[in-house]
């Protein structure tokens, strides 16, 4: 959808923001959350999640114009490190050899599958670049630890949870909105809320279904986050491939060989434990 974004002149920020308000809509039509005193216990969770979701999306914005596009994707992509590490030394998952082979041919599989060629226009701004790459590989790493963080919240349910994250994640999304066109960015567009509706509908189906993940896999964190994130590049290369005719090299269908791979690995390392 970012990909038709961008062929058709759309304003992804607007896009961005109204996707927040059907994901809000979503979550309190389909199961009701309840807000209680219980929730401020997990305030610091929320506004982190709340903050970094829209956020995350103009330091990216801004790393593409000043990085590059490759340089960000590769960033983004090796954000995946952050929590694979919190996995076995904040959730105490334990590491097997055979899991840690998985993970290294994930990442080979990831540096393989980003493009050759990309826009960069770093002359003059080598420092700030670094400091946007920096900051787009630690807020994926970080949203994805946040998310692991309210899949193993006891005391309130994970719907309510991301019903709250949401509300948040809008409000902050409005007032972005209100600066860019105060400033003359932007032009407000009715247009763009249906878009975002649409978008809104698959990222809160990608959120909600990657909480469950956690919740089903509870004790191997790592796992969930390699599939989701190895697993997202791939069908991504695919997409990219059949329904946009994107030329791959050998390199980046090798890359994408290796992911599946490293994915099998990853996800049955147990059972294959078991058969060795």
């Amino acid at each position: 959808m970012l990909k038709l974004a961008k062929r058709y002149h759309i304003d992804v920020l607007q896009a961005v923001t109204w996707n927040y308000s059907v994901a809000i809509a979503l979550t309190w039509f389909l199961y009701k959350p309840q807000l209680n005193q219980q929730q401020t216990n997990h305030s610091y969770t929320y506004l982190i999640l709340g903050v970094l979701l829209p956020v995350l999306f103009l330091i990216i914005a801004i790393s593409v114009r000043i990085a590059g596009i490759v340089r960000t994707d590769l960033a983004q992509r090796l954000s995946l490190l952050i929590p694979i590490l919190a996995a076995f030394f904040l959730f105490g998952e334990k590491l097997t050899l055979l899991k840690l082979g998985g993970i290294g041919l994930g990442f080979v599989a990831i540096l393989c599958t980003v493009p050759s060629r990309g826009t960069a226009n770093t002359r003059g701004k080598g420092n700030l670049s670094w400091l946007y790459l920096l900051l787009v590989f630690a807020g994926f790493g970080v949203i994805d630890i946040m998310f692991k963080r309210v899949a193993v919240f006891t005391d309130v349910p994970y719907t309510t949870s991301l019903f709250i994250c949401y509300i948040l994640a809008f409000i902050v999304s409005v007032i972005i909105l209100i600066i860019q066109i105060n400033r003359k960015k932007t032009k407000f567009s009715w247009p763009h809320i249906l878009i975002g509706w649409v978008l809104g509908v698959a990222n809160f189906g990608n959120i909600l279904f990657y909480i469950k993940a956690h919740q089903a896999l509870a004790n191997t964190p790592s796992t969930v986050f390699a599939a989701m994130n190895i697993g997202v590049i791939v069908l991504a290369a695919l997409v990219g491939l059949i329904v946009f005719k994107e030329k791959l090299s050998v390199v980046n269908k090798a890359g994408i060989a290796l992911a599946l791979i490293a994915i099998i690995i990853i996800c049955y390392h147990q059972q294959i434990l078991n058969v060795i």
